[in-house]
């Protein structure tokens, strides 16, 4: 499993990024993926997680109405839009992938860093006021 995330940068405060993840060696129906952040002096907390299915989205509430979460089975990449972006936004995007038994279609329990199995590296995401 292969996971590459891109698409950082700086941006001002109330602007917009794009985020994607290359996904390699990854059965689409079998994981759950989800999106993280670390600010500085912090730990990886949890940003957003997409079901196996890809029909069910769950959100920190932080980002609620702000970031969307979405898949491209067919392309193999994760995205997460972010919108409205604050300084408080700023941190390094990491994605990840969870390994969820089939009886499991609900993100909510792919918001917690010890679930996942696979992270990508990072990409940075400063917002400037």
């Amino acid at each position: 499993v292969q996971l590459v995330e891109s698409g950082g940068g700086l941006v001002q405060a109330g602007g917009s990024l794009r985020l994607s993840c290359a996904v390699s060696g990854v059965t689409w129906s079998k994981f759950a993926m989800g999106w993280f952040r670390q600010a500085p002096g912090k730990g990886r907390a949890f940003v957003a997680a997409i079901s196996r299915s890809g029909f069910n989205t769950y959100y920190e509430d932080s980002v609620e109405g702000r970031f969307t979460i979405s898949r491209d089975v067919d392309r193999n990449m994760l995205y997460l839009q972010m919108d409205n972006l604050k300084p408080e936004d700023t941190a390094v995007y990491f994605c990840g992938a969870d390994f969820v038994p089939p009886y499991i279609d609900d993100p909510y329990y792919s918001a917690s860093r010890e679930s996942y199995e696979y992270w990508g590296q990072g990409t940075q995401v400063t917002v400037s006021p």
